[in-house]
């Protein structure tokens, strides 16, 4: 549905109902400017902990803090006017427990106004997802490749290649679906492993480096948009922004060089008295 034909933003409710039906579209944003690009398209935009490394050049989300997190989730919401906007819970802002998770939460909730929180969901955060939806916080859970936990799984790197891998990913997507969660991210996993996933829980699986089967997909947007040299295997660049941006700046630094920018009609001629 377009944000031409919603008269309302989009809730957590109304994604949980698109279970098995129409594929949910997501993407990732950081700033006003492209939320409010991206808000015609997407049914919910992810202010993701990604921003670490394609806004600052971190080398992982691991140093991504909660105040980044929440200035970056403020320019989103005054950019997005009818899409769903979930927010990351960056590295060690919940992990410690339910009420420190809580507190991370809530304020991100109150100083950006955004519609849910996402967590990456080990089993051993069930009691922090249930904590947190019985105290009126929704969560957006993620399964699979977790990011944050790069520093212990040594890497980037796809889940699903063992029984015992299949066994943890469908342990944390059932863990997740029990505690609450109203939805989930699904990375980096075996296509197989991303729809059996998709099968066995009864809330929407939105895939990235998954499956088609998942119930919806999102991307990083400077990904998808062409803006780096390298990106994922999982990545379709479906623009090339990079080279348009090259050209356009590469036009501007001539017209400065040879004088013929600013020209007639960007200078001011006050009229004198």
């Amino acid at each position: 549905m377009s944000a031409q034909t919603r008269s309302r933003r989009v809730t957590c409710a109304d994604i949980m109902k698109r279970k098995g039906g129409e594929p949910i579209v997501s993407l990732t944003a950081y700033d006003a400017p492209m939320a409010s690009i991206l808000d015609p398209h997407c049914d919910f935009l992810l202010v993701g902990d990604s921003v670490g490394m394609v806004v600052h050049g971190l080398p992982t989300t691991v140093g991504v803090t909660l105040d980044m997190m929440i200035m970056h989730g403020q320019a989103v919401m005054r950019g997005a006017k009818t899409a769903l906007v979930v927010v990351d819970l960056p590295f060690g802002s919940y992990e410690a427990g339910p009420q420190q998770a809580f507190e991370s939460a809530s304020r991100v909730m109150m100083e950006t106004g955004c519609g849910a929180v996402k967590i990456e969901a080990g089993v051993y955060t069930a009691d922090i997802v249930r904590f947190l939806t019985d105290r009126g916080i929704p969560v957006m859970a993620h399964v699979g490749l977790r990011p944050q936990a790069v520093n212990v799984t040594g890497g980037f790197k796809a889940k699903g290649r063992s029984n015992d891998e299949t066994d943890t990913v469908l342990a944390e997507a059932e863990a997740a679906e029990k505690a609450g969660a109203f939805a989930m991210v699904v990375e980096g996993v075996d296509e197989a492993l991303a729809g059996q996933v998709t099968n066995t829980v009864s809330i929407p699986t939105i895939g990235i480096g998954a499956s088609a089967t998942c119930d919806g997909q999102i991307l990083v947007t400077p990904d998808m948009l062409g803006l780096f040299d390298w990106t994922p295997k999982f990545v379709r660049r479906f623009g090339n922004a990079r080279e348009r941006i090259d050209e356009a700046i590469e036009a501007y630094a001539a017209a400065v060089r040879n004088r013929t920018f600013p020209g007639e009609a960007e200078v001011y001629r006050v009229k004198k008295d």
